[in-house]
């Protein structure tokens, strides 16, 4: 975790702790942006987005643990957190038909 100046900058994956530490369980969505909502997360392709901006955009009102709350931040984190869209670490044959291939 990284404090620059006022603003707080971690990684993604080390939020679960910050949840666990810092937010009292259940919680609402409304409490999490009010008490660590402007932590910035590290986007490690493009802008920042910060705790409050994600829960934004989540449906959830209310966390039943940090497991909960984590999952909700990376299922709505924005493409900057995202790898390479439509990887495919299967080495796509390019102009071969999709066929089912079984090994």
């Amino acid at each position: 975790m990284l404090i620059d100046g006022d603003v707080w900058r971690m990684r993604l994956p080390e939020t679960r702790d910050l949840f666990s530490r810092r937010v009292s369980f259940p919680t609402t969505a409304e409490t999490v942006q009010s008490e660590i909502g402007d932590v910035s997360l590290e986007a490690p392709m493009g802008d920042e987005e910060t705790i409050g901006e994600v829960l934004s955009r989540c449906p959830h009102e209310e966390f039943e643990n940090a497991d909960a709350l984590y999952d909700a931040l990376v299922t709505f984190v924005g493409d900057a957190y995202v790898g390479r869209k439509f990887y495919d670490d299967r080495g796509s044959q390019g102009g071969m038909d999709d066929e089912e291939v079984s090994f």
